[in-house]
């Protein structure tokens, strides 16, 4: 049975009344979220120069929903590898207040899932082709209730990126983004190396050393779990970013199927809104490559994604940059062979 898609057309009196729309319309989604439970609200702000994330305004109307049946709702994300604002807790949450999301304006707390450096790391095994085991923080293992609010944005490597790679990446550790990014074993900046031994201490393996005042890992002994580059403040345990995008949206798929398979009760919104061609990590205030269409809600994470796609390109397909990017095409059949959930939908249009 193809899974529904409820869809609510942005108008001119713009995005609050499109979702407000969409939560009268299509309210039973929000339901099965019982009095009581605890709801994480997983979204991200985007980077400091970023401004088409969904603002908080919107959230706290998920936020109000949530609390008038008697939740508990929370909204969440987890710490990046890369350079920026999001790196640590601290600095993460204070890019968040700056942005307006502060427990004042949307009715809840706002949390940064995976500790202050990102060290809360769980292993879940896994059984797929490339990933045997999901590293996440410890929350993504007790959280029953999920709600997953989404800012449709272009990817340099997958070129779409909707839901799937909202739970994938925003859910994972830091340790769990990096094996995503990269089956290539991390390597150390000897410039930006302070010698402080935190990467020694942290890893399973023992496969960092020291010799002759710098330090280096051994790559027969490394087994890729990334604990290091938590561990360094300073940004040396430096990330392999190159691979192959088909490989790179698989593991994505298999990051969210593995995540998504711990809780019991999921609910997708994807915002089609303020479209750019890079994601919010790195977009800044770019240009949009496509007119808002509107927010699609579903329990099923491929048919929203599947969904949202379809009515973005119809007929052009503005993610793939002239042809040169169709990852996120391989990434939709990929995720249906490995039960993630079903491309095939029925939309409903409110």
């Amino acid at each position: 049975m193809e899974p529904e898609v409820y869809f609510s057309r942005i108008k001119k009196s713009g995005g609050r009344q499109c979702l407000s729309a969409l939560l009268d319309r299509a309210g039973g989604l929000l339901s099965r979220f019982k009095k009581g439970s605890f709801v994480g609200i997983k979204m991200t702000v985007g980077d400091e120069k970023s401004t088409g994330y969904i603002k908080p305004g919107l959230v706290r109307l998920v936020v109000e929903r949530l609390r008038e049946q008697g939740a508990r709702p929370f909204v969440f994300d987890t710490n990046v590898i890369y350079k920026g604002r999001r790196q640590n807790a601290v600095d993460h949450l204070n890019l968040a207040y700056s942005k307006g999301f502060t427990p004042d304006k949307l009715g809840c707390p706002y949390i940064i899932a995976d500790s202050v450096f990102g060290t809360d790391s769980q292993a879940v095994k896994v059984d797929f082709n490339n990933i045997h085991e999901i590293k996440v923080p410890s929350l993504v293992k007790v959280l029953e209730d999920l709600v997953v609010l989404t800012h449709i944005t272009g990817h340099i490597m997958s070129g779409f990126a909707g839901s799937l790679k909202n739970v994938a990446m925003g859910m994972a550790s830091r340790a769990g983004k990096q094996i995503q990014h990269s089956s290539l074993k991390p390597a150390i900046s000897t410039k930006q190396c302070a010698l402080c031994g935190l990467c020694m201490e942290i890893c399973p393996a023992s496969a960092i050393s020291e010799a002759s005042g710098k330090v280096f890992i051994n790559s027969n002994r490394c087994i890729g779990c990334c604990e290091c580059i938590s561990a360094c403040k300073l940004d040396a345990v430096k990330i392999n970013w190159k691979e192959d995008a088909n490989i790179f949206v698989e593991r994505m798929a298999e990051y969210a199927c593995g995540i998504l398979s711990q809780i019991r009760r999921k609910v997708f919104l994807n915002f089609a809104m303020d479209i750019t061609q890079e994601c919010d990590c790195i977009s800044g205030d770019d240009p949009r490559i496509t007119e808002d269409r509107g927010i699609f809600a579903s329990e099923d994470i491929m048919a929203v994604d599947k969904a949202c796609f379809d009515m973005l390109t119809g007929t052009k397909d503005i993610f793939s940059r002239g042809g040169r990017i169709t990852a996120h095409l391989h990434q939709f059949e990929y995720a249906r062979q490995i039960g993630l959930g079903n491309p095939d939908y029925r939309l409903v249009e409110l």
